[in-house]
């Protein structure tokens, strides 16, 4: 799958620039496209850069988290969830404690923290794999968790807004919780579609249940705050989260007896291998989306959009919030640069400006996690991942575009 989407972003840029040569005599087209090639190239390298940090400081703190047992720890208490979701996964396995500190690092909005845990736990899921270079369906239902980006506090999207000068920066942070929330349930039912999970098992409703109490219980909690006290609230509680989960590790191992420098220095070693493995997919990836974007093929897509809801009669404001969403699977710099854009030249609080924040913070880069997460333990055939990942995407676009109709039109 992964290699006929590759070549797909070839093809279909370069009949995009021949359309623009041969029809609109933009002869200049291809000068782009090549430059978009090195520049993105350019682009994977710097990324990396900032992923050598991140990877090496985070997989240090995990190794200490690992010899203390707290992996073991959770991945017991997961173990019965787990034996009906993952079936292939033995209960107990370190994979299952991975998995939930990734979720628990996504919910947070705490991205840099969130990677290299899920990297950790497709590693530990790769070593049940009986294919080594095919997708497992854990592995697969754990991208798709991943890629559905539930995000109970997108403190990132809360900046780009205040930057831009919003007067209420987390006035998108209900419709933002209800839509990423519709992500995730899309996701997760496709895959259980798929692979036959009963999701009305009596263990995994007794899992999913209180949690989706919890979850109505935060929002009314969080509906009676003001936005000061919320935006106050959300980077409190992710910065003291991030800082704790550290503490957290530390003081277990110092309790466990665990060499804690000497561990972190053998787990930050392993970050930068785990680091260097992933440029080679990183540039394959990067280089075809530029093409795609330089091309013009996303433009050309968005008119068509475009003309056809003014042909149906609905409103159109909400396309110009679609470039967030159709960059967004491929490119998070790109989705990001979008989102600033839209704020900029609607006005940070427009209708279009709110579903772009929306939107951003509700969907996540699908192609980049799958060639991230699927890259460095050699997975080429993805199976359904990249069609259920993508049916999240679809669910949480839509359902932001729903919401801010409902919170703002």
């Amino acid at each position: 799958m992964l290699n006929g989407l590759w070549l797909g972003f070839f093809m279909v840029a370069g009949i995009a620039a021949l359309g623009a040569w041969l029809v609109g005599g933009d002869a200049a087209v291809f000068a782009r496209m090549v430059e978009s090639l090195f520049a993105m190239a350019k682009l994977s390298v710097e990324v990396m850069i900032l992923l050598f940090g991140t990877m090496t400081l985070w997989l240090g703190f995990l190794r200490i988290a690992e010899r203390a047992g707290l992996v073991d720890a959770l991945g017991r208490a997961l173990g019965p969830l787990f034996a009906r979701l993952m079936p292939e996964v033995p209960r107990g396995h370190p994979a299952l404690g991975f998995i939930t500190l990734n979720c628990a690092a996504n919910g947070l909005g705490l991205d840099n923290a969130a990677t290299p845990i899920g990297l950790k736990a497709m590693k530990a899921l790769q070593e049940l794999n009986p294919s080594r270079d095919t997708a497992s369906n854990a592995q697969i239902l754990f991208l798709v968790l991943n890629a559905s980006s539930l995000t109970l506090l997108p403190v990132s999207i809360f900046m780009y807004r205040a930057q831009q000068g919003a007067e209420d920066p987390t006035l998108v942070f209900l419709p933002i919780l209800l839509a990423t929330s519709a992500s995730t349930l899309a996701g997760l039912l496709s895959v259980a579609l798929v692979q036959r999970l009963r999701l009305w098992d009596p263990v995994v409703l007794a899992y999913l249940l209180p949690g989706a109490l919890l979850l109505g219980g935060f929002m009314a909690f969080l509906a009676t705050l003001s936005a000061s006290a919320l935006a106050a609230l959300s980077s409190l509680l992710g910065n003291l989260t991030l800082f704790g989960l550290i503490l957290v590790f530390l003081l277990a191992g110092a309790l466990k007896r665990v060499k804690v420098y000497e561990c972190f220095v053998e787990g930050a070693r392993e970050g930068f291998e785990v680091a260097r493995s992933l440029l080679p997919y990183l540039v394959a990836m990067l280089c075809a989306i530029g093409v795609l974007r330089a091309s013009g093929a996303l433009e050309f897509a968005l008119d068509g959009i475009r003309h056809l809801v003014a042909w149906v009669g609905w409103d159109t404001r909400f396309v110009e919030a679609l470039p967030t969403a159709l960059v967004k699977p491929f490119s998070g710099s790109a989705a990001r640069a979008m989102l600033i854009e839209t704020m900029q030249t609607h006005g940070v609080d427009s209708f279009p400006a709110l579903i772009a924040a929306t939107i951003q913070g509700s969907t996540e880069t699908t192609f980049y996690v799958l060639a991230v997460y699927f890259g460095a333990v050699g997975i080429q055939r993805a199976r359904h991942a990249v069609g259920c990942a993508l049916l999240a995407d679809l669910a949480g676009v839509l359902a932001a575009i729903g919401v801010c109709y409902w919170f703002f039109a």
